[in-house]
């Protein structure tokens, strides 16, 4: 039984919630931030998506002897969606590649963000059942799972 509350508690833990009017989908990371940044690279690498970059906010910070607490952004696509995306609306290319960002807030917890994508193009000339935006939100739901376990 205690094996199933704490995977039920894992598994509800991990479960995204939309922020209100930001369009933001948070999950709670069951790691630090480099470790939970680490399995997202590690997913996205593994479902065969290209990974263009790893930011590391706090890094940039230390370097002008400022503080910031862990944060770091993943920059990754895929081009069979990106270029349809663009192909519908080149302005797509403003939100492209995806982002993921992996922080920790005021009380030490981390957490896993991205943005919606079907509200990330909001106001471009991309129809919101365009088969790309369904498979860019699963496949954003699938990775940042993977990296909240």
């Amino acid at each position: 039984m205690r094996r199933f509350l704490s995977a039920l508690a894992i598994t509800l833990a991990a479960l995204p919630a939309v922020a209100g009017d930001d369009d933001i989908i948070k999950l709670r990371a069951g790691a630090d931030v480099p470790a939970t940044m680490d399995r997202l690279e590690a997913a996205v690498n593994g479902a065969g998506a290209t990974v263009f970059a790893r930011v590391d906010h706090a890094a940039g910070a230390a370097s002008v002897d400022m503080a910031l607490a862990p944060s770091q952004l993943l920059i990754f696509g895929n081009p069979k969606m990106g270029t349809a995306a663009m192909q519908d609306d080149p302005r797509a290319g403003l939100f492209l590649p995806l982002r993921v960002l992996v922080y920790e807030d005021a009380e030490g917890q981390v957490w896993i963000a991205y943005q919606d994508p079907e509200d990330m193009f909001d106001d471009l000339k991309i129809s919101d059942d365009a088969p790309y935006l369904k498979m860019m939100a699963g496949a954003l739901g699938k990775l940042t799972a993977a990296a909240a376990e």
